[in-house]
């Protein structure tokens, strides 16, 4: 007997689209959609992107995102990739690693539009290694702390693109002291050297979050944290001179946003 158990028998809505990873999204909805239901973070509606094109317009880079080829790493649900398509971006490039996060931002681009972007299913370190496209401004928001090599990422995108937004959560040894829940998922330090460039990790263990099918974070079971000296340190090594920061705190460690630009 054939199996119906995947076929809608109501009619077409965005919301439909939205069920097929009910309870898994992460992103709500833009909030120009207050009709449909998702996730809880607002990330289609996420000042950080406006704040990033205003700190590249300080910076000199004209018109921000606008007519801009941009490489996004880890879109996650497509949110950034929907506002900086919004901002005038001329192609987005968007690279995912976790196919049910693909599958959502195919989702989000046919629910929400974004007709500058393009999906890619991959490794985004694969894909920086191995292609010889270069971009104007390259975003990777909340994935550098999901890494196991993370300077590797800080090389590549140097080599890649002209001007970068990193947002990332970074080992901050009073945020762990303060914090002992998040702060007890920290187990060893290591020293590690990535193209000539020496500096401190600090392992990150998932723990029980790995069983969740929503699960959004790197493809090990562990990954190692950076501190925010070395971050700058190690973009200022691969070539990055003019720097826009802030600091946030976040509920899993100190957060850092950086713009930075060759000059």
């Amino acid at each position: 007997m054939a199996d119906f158990k995947h076929f809608f028998g109501v009619a077409p809505s965005d919301q439909n689209a939205l069920d097929l990873f009910a309870g898994e999204w992460s992103s709500s909805p833009p909030a120009a959609r207050p009709e449909l239901k998702a996730g809880a973070t607002p990330l289609f509606d996420d000042p950080r992107m406006t704040w990033t094109h205003d700190r590249l317009i300080e910076m000199g880079l004209a018109g921000g995102f606008q007519g801009r080829d941009v490489l996004e790493l880890g879109p996650l649900e497509g949110g950034h990739t929907f506002l900086i398509d919004r901002l005038g971006a001329k192609s987005v490039t968007a690279v995912e690693a976790n196919a049910r996060a693909y599958l959502k931002c195919l989702i989000a681009k046919e629910t929400f539009g974004m007709p500058h972007a393009r999906f890619l299913l991959g490794d985004c370190l694969t894909y920086l290694r191995e292609t010889d496209k270069t971009y104007d401004i390259g975003v990777a928001c909340g994935i550098l702390y999901h890494l196991t090599n993370p300077v590797e990422l800080l090389e590549l995108l140097a080599r890649r693109c002209q001007a970068i937004f990193l947002w990332t959560v970074f080992y901050d040894p009073e945020f762990v002291a303060q914090h002992p829940v998040p702060g007890a998922k920290f187990s060893e330090s290591i020293a590690m050297e990535h193209a000539g460039f020496k500096h401190s990790v600090h392992r990150f263990n998932y723990g029980a979050s790995l069983d969740w099918k929503g699960f959004c974070g790197g493809g090990e079971v562990y990954s190692y944290w950076m501190e925010k000296p070395e971050i700058i340190a190690a973009l200022q090594r691969f070539g990055f001179t003019d720097f826009r920061t802030e600091q946030h705190p976040n509920v899993h460690g100190s957060a850092l946003l950086v713009a930075a630009r060759k000059v």
